[in-house]
Protein backbone atom coordinates (compact mmCIF):
# COMPACT_ATOMS: atom_id res chain seq x y z
CA UNK A 1 0.00 0.00 0.00
CA UNK A 2 1.51 3.10 -1.04
CA UNK A 3 2.21 5.38 2.04
CA UNK A 4 0.32 8.78 1.83
CA UNK A 5 2.61 11.40 1.23
CA UNK A 6 2.83 14.67 3.97
CA UNK A 7 0.61 17.58 3.82
CA UNK A 8 3.15 20.84 3.27
CA UNK A 9 3.21 23.64 5.75
CA UNK A 10 0.35 26.09 5.03
CA UNK A 11 1.72 29.47 3.30
CA UNK A 12 -1.59 31.11 4.71
CA UNK A 13 -1.52 31.92 8.74
CA UNK A 14 -4.88 30.79 11.06
CA UNK A 15 -7.34 33.12 11.36
CA UNK A 16 -8.16 33.84 15.13
CA UNK A 17 -7.02 29.91 15.32
CA UNK A 18 -8.98 28.68 12.82
CA UNK A 19 -6.82 27.00 9.80
CA UNK A 20 -7.60 27.62 6.48
CA UNK A 21 -9.36 25.37 3.81
CA UNK A 22 -6.57 22.90 2.67
CA UNK A 23 -7.44 21.02 -0.86
CA UNK A 24 -4.97 18.88 -2.95
CA UNK A 25 -5.69 18.32 -6.53
CA UNK A 26 -6.10 14.68 -8.16
CA UNK A 27 -2.98 13.22 -8.60
CA UNK A 28 -4.14 10.88 -11.40
CA UNK A 29 -5.40 14.11 -13.52
CA UNK A 30 -8.71 14.41 -14.94
CA UNK A 31 -11.00 16.15 -17.13
CA UNK A 32 -10.35 20.12 -15.59
CA UNK A 33 -7.91 22.10 -17.85
CA UNK A 34 -8.10 24.91 -15.52
CA UNK A 35 -8.19 24.74 -11.06
CA UNK A 36 -11.07 26.88 -11.18
CA UNK A 37 -12.88 24.41 -13.57
CA UNK A 38 -11.81 21.81 -10.36
CA UNK A 39 -12.91 23.64 -8.17
CA UNK A 40 -16.48 24.77 -9.12
CA UNK A 41 -17.25 21.30 -9.34
CA UNK A 42 -15.43 20.63 -6.04
CA UNK A 43 -16.67 23.04 -3.32
CA UNK A 44 -20.07 23.70 -2.13
CA UNK A 45 -22.20 25.47 -3.20
CA UNK A 46 -21.51 28.65 -1.02
CA UNK A 47 -17.65 28.35 -1.77
CA UNK A 48 -18.84 27.98 -5.57
CA UNK A 49 -20.58 31.03 -5.80
CA UNK A 50 -17.38 33.31 -4.11
CA UNK A 51 -15.22 31.47 -5.73
CA UNK A 52 -14.30 33.57 -9.11
CA UNK A 53 -14.02 36.60 -6.53
CA UNK A 54 -11.74 34.78 -4.11
CA UNK A 55 -9.44 34.21 -7.19
CA UNK A 56 -9.48 37.61 -8.94
CA UNK A 57 -8.46 38.56 -5.34
CA UNK A 58 -5.43 36.09 -5.17
CA UNK A 59 -6.95 34.59 -1.93
CA UNK A 60 -6.35 31.23 -3.52
CA UNK A 61 -2.51 30.38 -3.37
CA UNK A 62 -0.31 27.43 -3.73
CA UNK A 63 2.47 25.81 -1.93
CA UNK A 64 5.11 28.67 -2.79
CA UNK A 65 2.81 30.80 -1.17
CA UNK A 66 1.62 32.42 -4.89
CA UNK A 67 -1.80 33.32 -5.86
CA UNK A 68 -3.89 31.20 -8.53
CA UNK A 69 -5.52 33.23 -10.91
CA UNK A 70 -9.14 32.37 -12.73
CA UNK A 71 -6.62 30.80 -16.32
CA UNK A 72 -3.93 28.99 -13.96
CA UNK A 73 -3.96 25.38 -15.24
CA UNK A 74 -5.02 22.28 -13.58
CA UNK A 75 -1.99 20.33 -12.07
CA UNK A 76 -2.22 16.85 -10.90
CA UNK A 77 -1.14 16.88 -7.11
CA UNK A 78 -1.03 20.09 -6.53
CA UNK A 79 -1.85 22.02 -3.00
CA UNK A 80 -4.17 24.50 -2.76
CA UNK A 81 -5.40 27.10 0.54
CA UNK A 82 -7.68 29.37 1.08
CA UNK A 83 -10.03 31.20 3.72
CA UNK A 84 -12.67 30.07 3.88
CA UNK A 85 -16.30 32.18 4.82
CA UNK A 86 -17.24 31.80 8.51
CA UNK A 87 -20.87 32.60 9.01
CA UNK A 88 -21.13 34.87 11.95
CA UNK A 89 -21.06 33.74 15.94
CA UNK A 90 -22.83 34.63 18.87
CA UNK A 91 -19.58 35.27 20.96
CA UNK A 92 -19.98 32.86 24.51
CA UNK A 93 -19.65 35.24 26.69
CA UNK A 94 -16.92 32.56 29.17
CA UNK A 95 -12.93 31.49 28.94
CA UNK A 96 -11.45 28.58 29.48
CA UNK A 97 -8.93 28.40 32.09
CA UNK A 98 -5.72 27.30 31.34
CA UNK A 99 -4.96 24.88 34.76
CA UNK A 100 -1.53 23.36 33.39
CA UNK A 101 0.81 23.52 30.83
CA UNK A 102 3.92 22.07 29.69
CA UNK A 103 6.05 21.32 26.33
CA UNK A 104 3.22 18.55 25.39
CA UNK A 105 0.11 19.04 27.60
CA UNK A 106 -2.10 21.51 27.65
CA UNK A 107 -5.06 21.28 30.24
CA UNK A 108 -7.78 23.43 30.23
CA UNK A 109 -11.23 24.38 32.50
CA UNK A 110 -14.02 24.99 30.04
CA UNK A 111 -17.25 26.63 30.69
CA UNK A 112 -20.68 25.20 29.82
CA UNK A 113 -21.83 26.61 25.96
CA UNK A 114 -17.99 26.78 24.63
CA UNK A 115 -17.26 24.09 21.99
CA UNK A 116 -14.08 21.97 22.29
CA UNK A 117 -13.58 22.21 18.71
CA UNK A 118 -14.89 23.66 15.77
CA UNK A 119 -18.02 21.75 14.14
CA UNK A 120 -21.02 23.10 12.53
CA UNK A 121 -21.83 26.40 13.04
CA UNK A 122 -19.30 26.57 15.95
CA UNK A 123 -15.91 27.44 14.53
CA UNK A 124 -14.38 30.23 15.90
CA UNK A 125 -16.45 30.77 19.43
CA UNK A 126 -14.42 27.28 20.38
CA UNK A 127 -11.91 26.19 22.87
CA UNK A 128 -8.90 24.99 20.28
CA UNK A 129 -9.69 28.14 18.26
CA UNK A 130 -9.60 30.51 21.19
CA UNK A 131 -6.33 28.83 22.73
CA UNK A 132 -4.62 28.74 19.37
CA UNK A 133 -4.68 32.02 19.18
CA UNK A 134 -4.51 33.42 22.84
CA UNK A 135 -1.79 31.22 23.57
CA UNK A 136 0.16 31.68 20.27
CA UNK A 137 -0.12 27.96 19.69
CA UNK A 138 -1.35 26.71 16.36
CA UNK A 139 -0.25 23.09 16.32
CA UNK A 140 -2.88 22.84 18.82
CA UNK A 141 -4.86 20.18 19.06
CA UNK A 142 -7.52 18.00 21.21
CA UNK A 143 -6.80 15.08 22.96
CA UNK A 144 -10.66 14.00 23.50
CA UNK A 145 -13.94 15.12 23.03
CA UNK A 146 -15.89 17.16 25.25
CA UNK A 147 -19.63 18.03 24.54
CA UNK A 148 -20.38 21.48 24.13
CA UNK A 149 -22.83 21.61 26.79
CA UNK A 150 -20.52 19.95 29.22
CA UNK A 151 -18.18 21.89 31.37
CA UNK A 152 -15.19 20.99 32.54
CA UNK A 153 -11.47 19.29 32.09
CA UNK A 154 -10.20 19.25 28.63
CA UNK A 155 -6.91 17.83 27.51
CA UNK A 156 -4.84 19.53 24.13
CA UNK A 157 -1.74 18.37 22.80
CA UNK A 158 0.72 20.78 21.91
CA UNK A 159 2.84 19.20 19.29
CA UNK A 160 1.31 17.27 16.49
CA UNK A 161 3.85 14.08 16.93
CA UNK A 162 2.75 13.63 20.55
CA UNK A 163 -1.20 13.83 19.77
CA UNK A 164 -0.98 10.04 19.10
CA UNK A 165 0.10 9.01 22.55
CA UNK A 166 -2.30 11.17 24.82
CA UNK A 167 -5.31 10.08 21.91
CA UNK A 168 -3.97 6.58 23.28
CA UNK A 169 -4.97 7.05 27.04
CA UNK A 170 -8.25 7.48 25.89
CA UNK A 171 -8.60 4.57 23.52
CA UNK A 172 -6.78 2.34 26.11
CA UNK A 173 -9.05 2.83 29.25
CA UNK A 174 -6.29 4.30 31.03
CA UNK A 175 -7.65 7.61 32.24
CA UNK A 176 -9.38 7.84 35.21
CA UNK A 177 -12.31 9.92 34.64
CA UNK A 178 -14.55 11.43 37.08
CA UNK A 179 -17.85 14.16 36.78
CA UNK A 180 -20.14 15.63 39.15
CA UNK A 181 -23.70 15.76 38.03
CA UNK A 182 -27.09 17.51 39.68
CA UNK A 183 -30.37 15.99 39.13
CA UNK A 184 -33.68 14.84 41.17
CA UNK A 185 -33.03 12.75 44.19
CA UNK A 186 -35.48 9.61 44.29
CA UNK A 187 -34.59 7.43 47.18
CA UNK A 188 -36.51 4.60 45.87
CA UNK A 189 -33.09 4.63 43.19
CA UNK A 190 -30.87 1.81 44.79
CA UNK A 191 -27.43 3.30 44.37
CA UNK A 192 -24.62 3.46 44.04
CA UNK A 193 -24.80 0.97 41.20
CA UNK A 194 -23.10 0.08 38.20
CA UNK A 195 -24.58 0.67 34.61
CA UNK A 196 -23.93 -1.26 31.79
CA UNK A 197 -26.28 -0.95 28.33
CA UNK A 198 -25.25 -0.90 24.31
CA UNK A 199 -25.34 2.72 23.17
CA UNK A 200 -25.85 3.25 19.63
CA UNK A 201 -25.73 7.26 18.33
CA UNK A 202 -26.50 7.52 14.93
CA UNK A 203 -25.71 10.47 12.40
CA UNK A 204 -27.98 13.07 11.78
CA UNK A 205 -29.98 12.17 15.15
CA UNK A 206 -29.48 14.52 17.94
CA UNK A 207 -30.73 11.77 20.50
CA UNK A 208 -28.12 8.20 21.57
CA UNK A 209 -30.52 5.36 22.43
CA UNK A 210 -30.14 2.38 24.07
CA UNK A 211 -30.86 -0.96 21.67
CA UNK A 212 -31.01 -4.75 23.53
CA UNK A 213 -27.43 -6.43 22.19
CA UNK A 214 -24.39 -6.54 23.98
CA UNK A 215 -23.17 -3.74 26.53
CA UNK A 216 -20.80 -1.50 25.12
CA UNK A 217 -20.81 1.23 27.66
CA UNK A 218 -20.22 0.99 31.35
CA UNK A 219 -21.14 3.87 34.32
CA UNK A 220 -20.42 4.10 38.00
CA UNK A 221 -23.28 6.25 40.00
CA UNK A 222 -23.36 7.17 42.86
CA UNK A 223 -25.37 9.62 45.40
CA UNK A 224 -22.80 11.98 47.43
CA UNK A 225 -25.23 14.28 49.12
CA UNK A 226 -29.35 15.24 48.54
CA UNK A 227 -30.13 18.64 49.68
CA UNK A 228 -34.27 19.48 48.96
CA UNK A 229 -35.14 16.92 46.56
CA UNK A 230 -31.46 17.26 44.54
CA UNK A 231 -29.15 15.23 44.74
CA UNK A 232 -25.45 15.72 44.04
CA UNK A 233 -24.22 12.47 42.09
CA UNK A 234 -20.53 11.31 41.17
CA UNK A 235 -20.08 9.01 37.78
CA UNK A 236 -17.54 7.48 36.58
CA UNK A 237 -17.19 6.23 33.53
CA UNK A 238 -14.92 3.63 32.21
CA UNK A 239 -16.10 4.12 28.65
CA UNK A 240 -16.48 7.18 25.95
CA UNK A 241 -19.63 6.37 24.70
CA UNK A 242 -21.44 10.02 23.26
CA UNK A 243 -23.65 11.22 25.65
CA UNK A 244 -23.16 8.05 27.69
CA UNK A 245 -23.45 9.71 31.29
CA UNK A 246 -27.11 11.76 30.50
CA UNK A 247 -28.38 8.79 28.93
CA UNK A 248 -27.62 6.24 31.92
CA UNK A 249 -28.83 8.79 34.39
CA UNK A 250 -31.93 9.47 32.05
CA UNK A 251 -32.50 5.87 32.39
CA UNK A 252 -32.39 5.72 35.69
CA UNK A 253 -35.49 7.95 36.15
CA UNK A 254 -32.63 10.73 37.29
CA UNK A 255 -32.29 13.31 34.02
CA UNK A 256 -29.44 15.50 34.79
CA UNK A 257 -31.05 19.01 35.00
CA UNK A 258 -30.35 21.48 32.55
CA UNK A 259 -30.33 18.39 29.61
CA UNK A 260 -32.16 19.39 26.53
CA UNK A 261 -31.92 16.14 24.82
CA UNK A 262 -32.82 13.90 27.74
CA UNK A 263 -35.54 12.04 28.45
CA UNK A 264 -36.91 14.52 25.36
CA UNK A 265 -35.55 16.56 23.23
CA UNK A 266 -36.19 19.75 23.76
CA UNK A 267 -36.97 22.84 21.08
CA UNK A 268 -33.23 24.55 20.52
CA UNK A 269 -32.88 27.40 22.68
CA UNK A 270 -31.45 30.73 21.26
CA UNK A 271 -27.79 30.84 20.25
CA UNK A 272 -27.35 33.58 23.09
CA UNK A 273 -29.48 32.19 25.57
CA UNK A 274 -26.87 31.16 28.30
CA UNK A 275 -29.19 30.37 30.93
CA UNK A 276 -29.85 27.15 32.92
CA UNK A 277 -26.66 25.48 31.70
CA UNK A 278 -26.53 21.48 31.82
CA UNK A 279 -25.60 20.45 35.21
CA UNK A 280 -22.58 17.66 34.40
CA UNK A 281 -19.44 18.79 35.28
CA UNK A 282 -16.04 16.65 33.95
CA UNK A 283 -14.64 17.35 37.62
CA UNK A 284 -11.78 15.29 37.84
CA UNK A 285 -8.72 13.25 35.44
CA UNK A 286 -5.90 11.04 36.77
CA UNK A 287 -3.26 9.08 34.29
CA UNK A 288 -0.06 8.61 33.49
CA UNK A 289 1.83 10.90 31.43
CA UNK A 290 2.88 8.82 28.26
CA UNK A 291 5.68 10.77 27.48
CA UNK A 292 7.00 12.10 30.66
CA UNK A 293 5.83 9.01 33.10
CA UNK A 294 4.64 11.66 35.45
CA UNK A 295 1.34 10.65 37.29
CA UNK A 296 -1.20 13.65 37.04
CA UNK A 297 -4.58 14.73 38.72
CA UNK A 298 -6.21 17.20 37.31
CA UNK A 299 -9.46 18.78 39.18
CA UNK A 300 -11.85 21.34 38.21
CA UNK A 301 -12.15 24.58 39.77
CA UNK A 302 -15.89 25.06 38.67
CA UNK A 303 -18.88 24.44 40.68
CA UNK A 304 -22.44 23.19 39.65
CA UNK A 305 -24.91 26.34 39.91
CA UNK A 306 -28.07 24.21 40.37
CA UNK A 307 -26.66 22.77 43.21
CA UNK A 308 -25.00 26.04 44.85
CA UNK A 309 -27.62 28.27 44.43
CA UNK A 310 -30.65 26.53 42.83
CA UNK A 311 -32.74 29.83 42.70
CA UNK A 312 -30.84 31.27 40.46
CA UNK A 313 -29.94 28.94 38.28
CA UNK A 314 -33.89 27.87 37.49
CA UNK A 315 -34.30 31.68 37.16
CA UNK A 316 -36.58 32.07 39.98
CA UNK A 317 -33.83 34.86 41.17
CA UNK A 318 -31.34 36.96 39.15
CA UNK A 319 -27.53 36.09 39.60
CA UNK A 320 -24.77 37.29 38.10
CA UNK A 321 -23.27 33.92 35.84
CA UNK A 322 -25.97 31.06 35.80
CA UNK A 323 -22.96 28.53 34.87
CA UNK A 324 -20.57 26.89 36.29
CA UNK A 325 -17.87 28.19 38.01
CA UNK A 326 -15.40 30.97 37.65
CA UNK A 327 -15.34 32.26 33.58
CA UNK A 328 -13.42 35.05 33.23
CA UNK A 329 -9.87 34.24 34.64
CA UNK A 330 -7.48 32.53 32.38
CA UNK A 331 -4.10 31.95 33.89
CA UNK A 332 -0.65 31.01 31.60
CA UNK A 333 -0.30 27.49 34.18
CA UNK A 334 -0.67 26.19 37.30
CA UNK A 335 3.03 26.36 39.06
CA UNK A 336 2.22 23.11 40.54
CA UNK A 337 1.20 20.77 37.95
CA UNK A 338 -0.76 18.42 40.19
CA UNK A 339 -2.20 21.48 42.27
CA UNK A 340 -5.32 20.23 43.53
CA UNK A 341 -7.39 23.40 43.51
CA UNK A 342 -10.59 22.83 45.30
CA UNK A 343 -12.69 21.00 42.69
CA UNK A 344 -15.07 18.11 43.62
CA UNK A 345 -14.12 14.10 43.37
CA UNK A 346 -14.13 13.95 35.70
CA UNK A 347 -15.75 12.51 29.40
CA UNK A 348 -18.55 10.55 28.35
CA UNK A 349 -21.19 13.45 28.38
Amino acid sequence: MRRRSAVPASPLPQRSGVDPVHLRLPVTGGPWETVRAYLLERLPEPAAARLDGLLREGGVVGEDGRAVGPAEPFRPGAHLWFYRELPPEVPVPFEPVVLYRDEHLLVVDKPHFLATTPRGRHVVETALSRLRHSLGLPALSPAHRLDRLTAGLAMFVVRPEDRGAYQSLFRDRLVRKEYLAVAADDPAVELPRTVRSHIVKERGRIAAYEADAPPNSESRIELLERRDGLGRYLLRPSTGRTHQLRLHMSGLGLPILGDPVYPVVLPEAAPDDFRRPLQLLASAVEFTDPLTGRPHRFESRRTLAAWTDHEAWSGHRPAGDHAAGDHGRADDHAADPDHRPGGGPWEPS
